[in-house]
């Protein structure tokens, strides 16, 4: 393609005397790629939230958009499909259909679910307890026996012990989680009868029935894996431990308006 004299030389000009808004783009650039290359599974949105609480720096969504297609910055998070309702069919009745923007305080819903992942050749079994209302992971225990109960008993008992020590008690509490044997079994159901508990479940093979779990699950482990790199771990127990204090206090969530679970219970008076 043919290119005037003239042209060139304005480029080449432009080029070895940048103007002070390019000169402020690429150092924007730099930044983001730093954050980028540590939490590649996350978009422009999240990153922003991110840089703007680890550097105080307020920039719009838009700037960072751009500046990451400039960049060439992409997002290797996976997108999950919606998978259809199945039908109902519960153990417990399902108190929460349809009722999941009505929350208004911590500990007013707890949904707990078992995912299980392979790191280093070695199988894993992690039980997680999040509140609902503030995204805080509020139990979790991992294992690496296949099916082991223990992870369920371990992470109920932590969600336990945090009602009796920061929850109102005279409001009650819904447990939702999805009808396998474990939840449903009575020595589990036992536990909680000395506590304002209710129980909730989603019906038969509609995970969907549990949206926080199915949102925060897959983002963890993505993160886990991606971010943590924890396939290259030497001690799993303690990333994932170290990963639990990383994304209640430091990791901005979007549901919150890019606050952290701790920040978001804080400000809103708990």
């Amino acid at each position: 393609m043919a290119i005037n004299r003239s042209g060139y030389y304005k480029w080449l000009k432009r080029k070895e005397s940048p103007s002070q808004i390019e000169i402020t783009r690429n150092a924007d650039i730099e930044l983001i790629k730093k954050y980028h290359l540590q939490h590649p599974s996350h978009g422009y949105r999240w990153l922003n939230a991110y840089i703007r609480q680890k550097e105080g720096i307020i920039w719009s969504d838009n700037h960072v958009h751009l500046c990451c297609k400039y960049a060439g910055l992409i997002s290797k998070g996976k997108h999950y499909k919606w998978k259809r309702p199945g039908d109902q069919s519960c153990k417990f009745e399902n108190l929460l259909f349809k009722k999941w923007k009505k929350l208004n305080r911590p500990f007013q819903v707890i949904v707990s679910d078992m995912t299980a992942f392979w790191a280093n050749k070695v199988y894993y079994e992690l039980t997680m307890y999040f509140d609902a209302y503030t995204k805080e992971i509020v139990g979790y225990s991992l294992s690496t026996k296949k099916g082991d109960i223990k992870t369920y008993y371990d992470g109920l008992q932590q969600v336990l012990d945090k009602i009796k020590k920061e929850a109102n008690t005279d409001q009650p509490s819904i447990l939702h989680t999805d009808q396998g044997s474990v939840y449903a079994s009575l020595s589990y159901n036992e536990l909680m009868k000395d506590y304002n508990i209710k129980r909730s479940m989603s019906r038969a093979g509609t995970p969907t029935d549990n949206p926080v779990n199915e949102s925060l699950n897959g983002w963890i482990k993505e993160e886990l894996f991606t971010d943590f790199n924890l396939n290259k771990s030497s001690n799993v127990q303690k990333s994932i431990d170290d990963y639990v204090k990383y994304y209640n206090y430091e990791r901005p969530a979007y549901s919150l308006k890019y606050k952290t679970p701790h920040q978001f219970k804080t400000d809103m008076g708990f």
